[in-house]
């Protein structure tokens, strides 16, 4: 039986949605496939064993309870993360499934742990994941290979707080209202805000330099956002092709997550077929390009006045709860939510058999 490790939690403003997404991949688990070690970092960093209920996970409970059996009982509870003088990861668990979101999780840190301590691992690998974490980074890739983009301008935070006002005439000269403004290495909406004047330039601005030091501007467009998920490693294939259809101006943090279920999904997008086969064609050779592995979901907008497509970020652990856009493109595709979570673990294992020779 795998020893399958559960990681979840994180440093990142993300690791709520995070408890979310491994409370339900836990309970989709085949236990009769796999023996679970669920592994919390906490927001300090902090790594714990947990092997309480997985409701206590989902509501932030979980850390209490595994800092008391550490406590109690450290013998059993004990972690080395790496090294020697206790047991190590490596010891406890075949393979890793990090349901992380956002920096310290998705961003290609843990995936160097885990190949550093040579267990295979569940998504994309380091450079993906680097890559697809950085909006800035990503977006000179695509533009590079022709790939049909939104205008941006990239800033670093130093030079932007440096001089604000000569750094709004920069922008205002380059991009027309309205502007997003975006963190360049933050999920889940985090940061991001719609700039539709100087003063809502010079807020949003700041309001990204909290979380990033490089700073994403696009041009607002009047678009649909449309989605669809990736599954592979050296020959991907795409699920379903999916629409959000936001409670506000845009699917922002709030309207991902706390909206009380005002947003909503439509799978299949009311698209046509062209544009459908045009998505999945853009969001594989995207992956590629990246050198993206296991699994992700691709984010694009789509005009209303011209029909046109522009390929927006990768997310490369997206939302996982059942509920989520990816695994719902999935199971319209025919893949189920455990059996996506089983193909997940199986191209882990693929990526890590050939990296070995």
């Amino acid at each position: 039986m795998i020893r399958l490790g559960i990681i979840f939690g994180g440093r990142s403003g993300e690791h709520e949605i995070s408890l979310m997404s491994a409370a339900s991949v836990i309970n989709a688990i085949d236990r009769e496939k796999f023996s679970l070690k669920l592994i919390g970092i906490t927001k300090e960093g902090n790594w714990l064993l947990y092997d309480g209920p997985v409701k206590n996970i989902e509501d932030g409970s979980w850390q209490k309870i595994a800092e008391a059996a550490l406590t109690e009982n450290p013998g059993k509870y004990a972690l080395t993360v790496l090294g020697s003088g206790g047991r190590s990861l490596k010891d406890l668990i075949d393979f890793a499934l990090p349901i992380l979101h956002g920096p310290n999780g998705e961003d290609g840190t843990i995936q160097g742990l885990f190949e550093m301590a040579d267990i295979p691992y569940g998504g994309c690998g380091v450079l993906g994941s680097a890559a697809a974490m950085d909006k800035s980074l990503a977006k000179d890739v695509f533009a590079r290979a022709n790939l049909p983009i939104c205008r941006h301008m990239n800033i670093f935070r130093e030079e932007a707080l440096s001089d604000l006002d000569s750094t709004i005439d920069r922008l205002e000269k380059f991009l027309p209202y309205p502007i997003f403004v975006k963190p360049a290495n933050m999920g889940s909406s985090v940061g991001i805000n719609k700039a539709k004047n100087a003063e809502g330039l010079r807020e949003a601005i700041k309001e990204a330099a909290r979380y990033d030091r490089r700073i994403v501007l696009e041009e607002g467009l009047d678009c649909r956002e449309i989605e669809t998920g990736i599954l592979g490693n050296y020959d991907p294939k795409a699920a379903a092709v999916g629409e959000i259809l936001p409670s506000g101006e845009f699917y922002s943090y709030t309207a991902k997550y706390f909206d009380g279920g005002q947003s909503k999904m439509c799978i299949p997008a009311d698209i046509s077929a062209d544009i459908a086969e045009e998505v999945k064609s853009i969001a594989i050779e995207a992956y590629k390009l990246l050198d993206c592995s296991g699994f992700a979901r691709v984010d694009f907008f789509l005009e209303k006045s011209t029909n046109k497509l522009y390929l927006n970020e990768i997310n490369t652990i997206p939302g996982f709860t059942k509920y989520s856009m990816f695994p719902l493109l999935w199971a319209e595709a025919g893949v189920s939510y455990p059996e996506l979570i089983e193909q997940i673990i199986k191209l882990g294992f693929e990526r890590y058999e050939a990296r070995r020779g």
